[in-house]
């Protein structure tokens, strides 16, 4: 499974995902790229987009959505704080998420 984790993700909670072939917007070259292009751009080489961004579902049509969006739900992006959540992200992204879908992962 191909994951891709948002510029607002830290590229490190990547190596505890170490199941699953993750990339970052940066490591693609799309760092700066509006979320709409951004997901247009990651559907075609990735199954799952992860973001921290609460208000993408707000901003994007994404009921046609062909990658799934995992959003995991904290109060800042620092890894200390995301962390706890690894264990709930990777149920996930161990489940069906195929056809795409907006995943919410909180404490």
């Amino acid at each position: 499974m191909r994951v891709l984790l948002d510029e607002c993700v830290p590229r490190r909670l990547g190596r505890v995902l170490a199941d699953f072939d993750v990339r970052t917007v940066p490591e693609e070259g799309w760092a700066g790229k509006k979320n709409g292009e951004l997901l247009g751009l990651a559907s075609v080489s990735f199954d799952v987009f992860v973001t921290i961004d609460q208000n993408l579902q707000h901003q994007q049509n994404l009921r046609d959505a062909e990658i799934a969006i995992v959003v995991l739900e904290s109060p800042t992006n620092r890894y200390d704080d995301l962390l706890p959540l690894v264990p709930r992200l990777i149920e996930v992204l161990q489940g069906d998420v195929s056809g795409g879908g907006v995943f919410r992962v909180g404490r």
